[in-house]
């Protein structure tokens, strides 16, 4: 059960309003979820947010957020993102994404090394594996893909709440909109920048890299990757861990991140 006093509002960054979760207390932490958009406050939120600040937006085009005309790539909404730290005036900002949130937190370390307090990566795409690839997440579908994230969703309790109950129609709608946007941002290349890791040395933050050991999305090679290209990062790689660490093993994921936040 949710403890910390979360407020839900919308902001406007150029126009468009976003939809943003926030609560907890300190340095401020922005996440940027992925393909299955905003989850809404997650337990791991809710032990980081006893140390840090955290914001919780839903990306433009996902669910009830705007999306400017003008966002077409990666690359824009990356540059949207650091606008709106700049509007929400944070400083010194932790920026943890996961797999499209995570590539979007790349870039922006790469565009504005010096917006940014910390990085953490959470199974991120971006960067090509180094062996296999990325599962085809448009041919699998959306249940298919839940089913593939996960190493042992029985052992998830927030699971059911979260990927198997009943959609309103407005749900359902919302969802359409965030995988026709997941389209536009990802297809060509496919879930991947060829000039990012060539970037990803001009990222000067601490920075960890967190990898579910059993990703049955992108490997964990692309962790490694990723890992090599940034200098100083730290890679944990979790055990009997699928895709989403941040929701399959909370109170690891929690403990990682609290603990890179005291490296700062």
């Amino acid at each position: 059960m949710t403890s910390t006093s979360v407020v839900e509002e919308f902001v406007e960054v150029g126009g468009a309003k976003i939809h943003l979760l926030k609560g907890g207390d300190g340095p401020p932490l922005l996440f940027l979820h992925s393909i299955e958009g905003n989850l809404g406050w997650l337990p791991w939120m809710e032990e980081v947010s006893k140390s840090a600040t955290v914001y919780a937006p839903t990306h433009p085009g996902f669910g009830r957020s705007e999306r400017p005309e003008i966002l077409e790539s990666v690359s824009d909404m990356a540059r949207f993102y650091l606008w709106m730290i700049q509007e929400l005036g944070l400083e010194g900002v932790t920026l943890v994404g996961h797999f499209l949130g995570g590539w979007l937190a790349a870039e922006m370390a790469t565009m504005s090394p010096g917006s940014l307090g910390s990085l953490v990566l959470i199974d991120s795409a971006g960067v090509r594996p180094e062996e296999g690839e990325v599962a085809d997440i448009f041919l699998l579908g959306e249940d298919e893909t839940t089913k593939l994230s996960f190493h042992d969703a029985a052992s998830v309790p927030e699971y059911s709440g979260l990927f198997e109950r009943e959609l309103s129609p407005e749900e359902r709608e919302l969802r359409i909109r965030g995988r026709e946007m997941t389209t536009r941002l990802c297809w060509k290349p496919y879930m991947y920048d060829r000039s990012l890791e060539w970037l990803l040395q001009r990222v000067e933050v601490p920075t960890l890299v967190v990898w579910g050991a059993e990703d049955k999305i992108i490997p964990v090679g692309a962790g490694r990757r990723i890992h090599e290209a940034i200098p100083g990062s730290v890679l944990e790689v979790i055990p009997k861990c699928g895709h989403l660490p941040h929701v399959e093993k909370a109170e690891e994921f929690a403990s990682l991140v609290l603990r890179h936040l005291s490296r700062d």
